[in-house]
């Protein structure tokens, strides 16, 4: 089986950021996580990436907001999103950027 794509979606949050999300269903677990998707969501703000969750192989699931690097409980797609969200919505809030 290949990888399917589940989501990829692009939307504006306020004047100068986007949220991106991309999810796809993979066949087998990526390295370091224990499940079968692949994801990258990120809220992008003036052309910087300033949150983004994902679990590239080998560092499993994390988030990075701005400059740091948080490990992240991955426990499905939807609350991966919700989880997402809000902390976009958190940091869009702390910025004055609504």
């Amino acid at each position: 089986m290949d990888a399917i794509n589940l989501e990829k979606t692009r939307f504006r949050v306020a004047d100068d950021a986007e949220v991106e999300i991309v999810i796809w269903r993979v066949p087998e677990p990526v390295a370091g996580s224990q499940h079968y998707f692949k994801y990258r969501l990120a809220l992008i703000v003036g052309a910087i990436c300033v949150l983004r969750y994902d679990n590239e192989a080998g560092k499993g699931d994390h988030r990075h907001v701005d400059d740091e690097q948080h490990g992240y409980d991955f426990v499905g797609v939807d609350a991966l999103r919700r989880d997402f969200l809000l902390d976009a919505r958190g940091w869009l809030e702390r910025h004055d950027r609504r």
